[in-house]
């Protein structure tokens, strides 16, 4: 595996493999990778002769209140795993080279609409800075196809998008979330739960579950089935962020017409923050 951190090799490599009509799969990370993560990899391995991974704190999706330099490092231990799945090239830029003019002189993508709700609303500026870092990453790395886990569902709708609005010759694919045995999306925010915090955080999904059969089966009071799933999780230990039931696509507010579905959910439990959801058909 190729480790490179500049943008000149970097450059020079990609070049090279699109002059031999290589197809490049590219996974863009933050690190401290588990098994998710590694699902995305394996999922590029079908989609490229090439597998790029890049590895990259953003400080830009990172809010005021949100303390980016707590974000867990492991690049030793990434790494390792990456050149187990046979990863081909691993990118691992600083700020510094991202953003060579410092942050408030970068010039920002912003996605309207999907990006000020849920997620949006609770953190301000977030998926600006995750749009920006990404269409960089798209320059930079020039993929054929990009993965992206629909744990964080609302970003890959923001992501589908921006390539679509942009007009970016890559296809976005979507990879199922990964789970842990109790069904807790897996998550390098669960590191920072402890292990009664752990067995709390499998109310979300169970939620998220029952909320699905209770529409499946016909419920259409989707604010009273919203508050039922609150009430549960509150006793359960969290506390409120969001939780609603959206049409799949635009990510409104689902009503009776609606046929493709996804619940979002984001709560906090303890100090950490979680985020699931469930998409399905009706």
């Amino acid at each position: 595996m190729i480790q490179i951190a500049d943008l000149k090799t970097l450059r020079e490599q990609i070049s090279a493999w699109k002059k031999a009509g290589e197809t490049i799969a590219f996974v863009p990370t933050m690190g401290n990778l588990h098994a998710g993560h590694i699902s995305l990899v394996e999922e590029a391995h079908q989609h490229g002769t090439k597998v790029i991974v890049s590895i990259f704190v953003n400080p830009l999706q990172f809010g005021a209140s949100e303390d980016l330099n707590k974000y867990p490092r492991t690049l030793e231990a990434d790494a390792q795993a990456l050149e187990a799945k046979s990863v081909d090239l691993l990118f691992t830029p600083t700020p510094d080279i991202i953003y060579p003019k410092g942050l408030e002189a970068q010039t920002s993508v912003h996605v309207p609409a999907l990006s000020n709700i849920h997620c949006g609303k609770s953190r301000p500026g977030h998926f600006e800075g995750v749009a920006t870092v990404v269409t960089k990453l798209f320059n930079l790395v020039q993929p054929d196809v990009a993965c992206f886990g629909e744990k964080d569902f609302q970003q890959l709708q923001v992501i589908r998008t921006l390539t679509e609005d942009l007009c970016l010759p890559i296809r976005i694919v979507g990879v199922p979330t990964m789970r842990e045995d109790s069904g807790l999306a897996m998550s390098s925010r669960n590191g920072y739960l402890s292990q009664q915090e752990k067995k709390q955080a499998t109310s979300l999904y169970r939620a998220l579950i029952s909320m699905k059969a209770a529409i499946m089966e016909g419920e259409k009071n989707f604010e009273v089935l919203c508050e039922q799933a609150w009430k549960t999780l509150i006793d359960a230990g969290f506390e409120r962020d969001y939780l609603t039931i959206c049409d799949a696509t635009s990510l409104a507010d689902a009503n009776h017409e609606t046929t493709e579905f996804v619940i979002l959910a984001a709560a906090k439990l303890g100090t950490t923050r979680l985020i699931d959801n469930i998409a399905f058909s009706r």
